[in-house]
């Protein structure tokens, strides 16, 4: 069974730091490249950040650029992302998913396997 869990959601005062971790289970890690996304209440999902299996190169949103750091850890099947200097424009759930590595990670449209997702809450 394919599975992506995120956790490391919570939340935190404006200018703080939270670590997301997304464990991936049952597609072969290295046959895919794996996103974050974003869902904030009545707005579009977003495409914040990526990293491509291909050449561990990584994409990110303008909105987060210079502030999240995304990172993987092969041997554990695990994707992380580092969110410092968090604004409250920043609240939202937060999921990891996966795209068939034939696809660039920045395609955010063709990803097909999904996490539940995990609540971030940033306070002014």
């Amino acid at each position: 069974e394919v599975q992506l869990v995120e956790s490391g959601g919570g939340l935190v005062q404006a200018g703080g730091s939270l670590r997301l971790s997304c464990a991936v289970s049952g597609l072969s890690f290295d046959d895919y490249g794996i996103g974050w996304f974003r869902q904030a209440p009545g707005k579009e999902r977003e495409g914040i950040s990526c990293i491509e299996k291909r050449d561990g190169s990584t994409h990110y949103a303008d909105s987060v650029k210079g502030r999240f750091t995304i990172s993987s850890d092969n041997a554990k099947n695990t994707v992380y992302l580092q969110m410092d200097s968090l604004k409250p424009e920043d609240t939202a759930v937060y999921y990891c998913a996966a795209v068939p590595r034939k696809y660039y990670c920045s395609n955010y449209r063709w990803y097909d396997v999904w996490g539940q997702g995990t609540q971030v809450t940033v306070s002014s």
